[in-house]
């Protein structure tokens, strides 16, 4: 195994934000987090990781900036940070952890918790939770950076979500956290009503029943009950999915309610056409404004938007309106 890093220049900017910028390196598509290189310019020397597009993933559409050798050495740390994210890797790097400033509560209270299994569930469950506090948490699974979602950022500003923490592996939320149990802690301790906890954009996979990212549903659904919070499941529901273990109740999904994990909430969407047992033990949500709700969010799950997959956009927010009446 290998690192794949070329050497190159900036040949432009498209977009800079304050944690994340998408540029061009030698013409092709490339993301930047300037809090971890620096900023980037025009005309930088840079070396980039090619891997992902090279492979040709279909997440890895872009090469990823690993460092600005123009203006991205001798960075210092974090002002004082000392616990590491990636630790003993060479992307290690200083990050002031949430637990280091907040004490966090026993237990959550009764908190809910939406466990999302892919990046594309976050958006729909949180529209259903318009009118309360919500804190994201982003899990292992998928892509590390909280900055690479656009998805973050718009329901922000639309004042649907208030707080985001990096758990684990993850970083660069408003705070980070050691693991999923300090996250959600941290989560009710900053005020938060729900919390949507969900994996990065691009989930990781293998085919399998158990190698996957959707895996850390499973992991959110456990913390919180242990926590005393009441869990809620979005199930990953599709219609139109090209591979079979995606249609109807994905095998994701599937490895998951296979799995013991005490008394959580399942939520189904009414009307939902998709035949399997587990409705039968479910609560039946109604969704039937869930398109009026989620406005002009973002929605979008492998190149498939509303009208070609409505029942997975709808099974999500079926969740985030579960929760929603869970909040006392």
């Amino acid at each position: 195994m290998a690192l794949s890093l070329r050497r190159g220049t900036v040949t432009a900017v498209v977009e800079r934000l304050d944690d994340f910028a998408r540029i061009e390196v030698d013409g092709a598509p490339c993301i930047a987090y300037p809090q971890l290189t620096g900023p980037v310019e025009e005309g930088d020397e840079v070396l980039v990781n090619v891997q992902a597009r090279e492979l040709g993933l279909g997440s890895g559409g872009f090469d990823v900036l690993h460092a600005n050798l123009t203006r991205g050495l001798d960075l210092p740390a974090e002002p004082g940070a000392h616990v590491m994210k990636l630790p003993y890797t060479p992307l290690q790097f200083a990050r002031v952890h949430g637990e280091e400033e907040t004490e966090l509560p026993a237990l959550l209270d009764g908190t809910p918790v939406v466990a999302c299994g892919l990046h594309s569930q976050v958006a729909p469950a949180c529209a259903a939770l318009r009118g309360v506090r919500v804190a994201y948490v982003q899990l292992p699974g998928g892509a590390l950076p909280v900055a690479l979602s656009d998805t973050l950022r718009r329901l922000r500003e639309d004042g649907l979500l208030e707080l985001t923490i990096g758990a684990g592996a993850c970083f660069g939320g408003d705070v980070d956290a050691v693991n999923v149990y300090s996250a959600l802690g941290l989560a009710t301790a900053r005020g938060a009503e729900v919390v949507v906890a969900a994996i990065g954009l691009g989930i990781v996979g293998t085919g399998t029943l158990l190698g996957h990212g959707g895996m850390a549903v499973a992991d959110a659904l456990n913390a919180s009950l242990e926590l005393g919070g009441r869990a809620v499941l979005a199930l990953r529901i599709s219609e139109h999915d090209s591979r079979e273990r995606h249609r109807g109740v994905s095998h994701h999904s599937h490895a998951v309610l296979s799995l013991w994990g005490g008394s959580y909430e399942v939520a189904w969407p009414a009307g939902c056409p998709v035949a399997h047992p587990i409705a039968e033990a479910a609560t039946v949500v109604d969704v039937s404004d869930w398109r009026e709700v989620c406005g002009d969010l973002p929605l979008s799950h492998m190149g498939r938007g509303p009208d070609d997959d409505p029942w997975f956009f709808a099974a999500s927010f079926a969740a985030g309106r579960l929760a929603r009446g869970l909040v006392a």
